[in-house]
């Protein structure tokens, strides 16, 4: 198992982020990572994404709702072809800070036989894709 954990502290209300984070319908307008996202955001249902790591080519997931906490959060599973081989629990997590500021962690745990495969990739085109995004919300959310 292995968790990928990154933050950012964004200048306004966890509200606002809520609002930019769960549009899905823009996300292609400013993300660089999660470049579309089409399906409810209700827990158990199914998700069409396509991910772009920084030096790779799109890839498109269908993973689960498993947690929405209005304002709060949410979170999706996805796995490779079979559970076991190589499963990821991604996490998007809004903390309200003092002065209308929020934490954004954006984390995901790898579990599965090929995790050790992937771990320099992982380590940095992943890592590298999530901090572009978290970058990016807030640019966007700060900007509008």
């Amino acid at each position: 198992m292995r968790t990928l954990k990154t933050q950012i502290e964004i200048n306004a209300s966890s509200d606002k982020v809520w609002q930019t984070l769960t549009d899905f319908d823009a996300y292609g307008d400013w993300n660089p990572f999660v470049t579309s996202i089409s399906g409810t955001l209700t827990p158990r249902a199914k998700l069409a994404v396509t991910l772009c790591q920084p030096e790779s080519k799109p890839m498109s997931i269908a993973p689960t709702v498993t947690t929405v906490k209005d304002g709060q959060g949410f979170s999706w599973k996805g796995r490779l072809l079979i559970p076991g081989i190589f499963d990821g629990e991604h996490h998007f997590e809004l903390t309200p800070l003092a002065e209308g500021k929020t934490r954004l962690t954006h984390y995901e745990t790898f579990s599965g036989l090929l995790v050790p495969l992937f771990k320099k990739m992982l380590d940095t085109k992943t890592r590298r894709g999530f901090e572009a995004m978290n970058a990016a919300l807030k640019e966007r959310v700060e900007g509008s």
